[in-house]
């Protein structure tokens, strides 16, 4: 699994940022309408495929079905309503988030390609009603996913994704630090060289 994870929330910032370095993104769209999400989502899908970058489709996982996408990202509350055997006999491999033991232990009976852990930092993003896990939650997750690979996400800097990288992720995943950066192209780069390191 690549070492630098990068979140967008926007086709163009895609089109932005995986020439920079990004061999995993994904595009994670919020409260647009259903017509505008599949625009989105086909444009980043054949965008992708030029540049060799793998997209993860967040949420929507029946759009990405539709657009023969081959990879998706669902929180929790998207995994009640997700079906598995469709993304399945599509080929589609799937991450998932966890916060706590019982949702690490519902993720992984699903066998997915990657469970993500979080925020492992104070996150700027979205209010959580998870504290910081920390690098020992990061460790100790790791223990308990075994061979399934894991993602570290929140509150992210390169600094720290090498420190969570060194307690036991495969992966580090990044949405404000480069997003909300005077030079996101920059911050990119910086952040690919960090995870090569």
């Amino acid at each position: 699994m690549e070492r630098f994870y990068l979140i967008v929330g926007h086709v163009s910032q895609l089109e932005l940022l995986v020439p920079q370095g990004a061999k995993l993104v994904q595009l994670r769209i919020k409260e647009e309408p259903e017509t505008e999400i599949r625009r989105q989502i086909t444009r980043a899908r054949d965008f992708c495929a030029v540049h060799k970058a793998q997209l993860v489709v967040n949420d929507y996982w029946q759009a990405a079905l539709d657009l023969r996408c081959d990879f998706v990202h669902l929180g929790q509350e998207d995994m009640d309503d997700a079906d598995f055997a469709a993304l399945r006999r599509a080929g589609v491999k799937f991450g998932l988030s966890t916060h706590d033991e019982s949702e690490l232990d519902r993720a992984l009976s699903h066998d997915p390609a990657y469970v993500a852990l979080g925020p492992v930092y104070p996150t700027r993003l979205k209010k959580m009603k998870w504290g910081p896990q920390g690098l020992a939650r990061v460790s100790g997750w790791k223990k308990i996913a075994g061979t399934t690979p894991l993602v570290a996400i929140g509150g992210l800097t390169p600094e720290r994704a090498v420190a969570v990288l060194e307690a036991g992720a495969d992966s580090a995943a990044v949405v404000t630090d480069i997003l909300l950066d005077d030079d996101p192209e920059a911050r990119t780069r910086a952040w690919v060289k960090a995870c090569a390191s």
